[in-house]
């Protein structure tokens, strides 16, 4: 691993989100940080997600996910939802299902409730297209926590490679 280029990859600028799908009675919510606006007309939000996270097929089922911002003050909750799915990481907290049935966390300085709309492979991910069906900005004066502000709790970093490929 090049830690040149993992601190190179932390310049990018994104945010921290919790995302949550649920099929059914089954409910899960994962730390996230690839999403981004992609449209206006209409309202399209991507989110990259690895195709064996085990939410993946929830959010498959049920055509459906939301994401909900972190406040920079909840790095907590950033690692909370990191945790393996094997935890039912929504037990504690404070929760309501959204249109589709997705978690919306109470904590989150804002939501967005999504409809899958497309994917497209994307090298070890999927890259899905949401359209925005609802949303809510629950604490507007909060500042979004940043991807770079949660250092190495994900992990990340041992994941890139030494060098990049010149071909």
């Amino acid at each position: 691993m090049s830690a040149t280029i993992a601190a190179l990859f932390q310049r990018l600028t994104h945010g921290v989100y919790v995302i949550g799908v649920g099929e059914g009675e089954q409910r899960n919510a994962f730390t996230a940080a690839w999403v981004m606006q992609v449209s206006f007309a209409p309202l399209l939000l991507a989110l990259s997600i690895n195709t064996r996270h085990s939410s993946y097929r929830l959010l498959k089922e049920q055509r459906a996910f939301s994401v909900n911002v972190l406040g920079k003050d909840r790095l907590d909750l950033a690692a909370h939802f990191g945790q393996s799915a094997t935890v039912d990481k929504l037990r504690s907290q404070s929760w309501t299902a959204g249109h589709t049935g997705v978690p919306l966390l109470r904590d989150a300085i804002a939501w967005f409730e999504c409809t899958l709309e497309d994917e497209r492979p994307a090298g070890d991910h999927a890259l899905v297209l949401g359209k925005v069906i609802d949303g809510k900005l629950l604490d507007p004066g909060a500042e979004p926590l940043a991807y770079r502000d949660t250092g190495a709790l994900d992990g990340a970093a041992a994941l890139f490679p030494d060098s990049f490929e010149t071909s």
